[in-house]
């Protein structure tokens, strides 16, 4: 797992935690920036998938030409 999929989904989590603390709080403001905590997190997640599938595909196809030219 890299740097970004495990910093999303720590965000998503500590998001998650800063909603239910404003919905139990009644502060609308926290509740809400959990919610973009979430978000926040759920793109950084996805953005660390795709340059994993990135360096996978890359290296892939470097291992193909590599087999190719023996």
């Amino acid at each position: 797992m890299n740097d970004d999929k495990l910093k999303g989904k720590w965000n998503q989590v500590k998001g998650e935690a800063k909603k239910q603390w404003g919905e139990m709080t009644g502060d609308e403001s926290t509740r809400l920036e959990g919610n973009v905590d979430k978000a926040k997190g759920k793109v950084q997640e996805e953005y660390g998938e795709a340059k994993d599938r990135t360096a996978r595909a890359v290296n892939d196809l470097v291992d193909d030409e590599d087999r190719d030219n023996l």
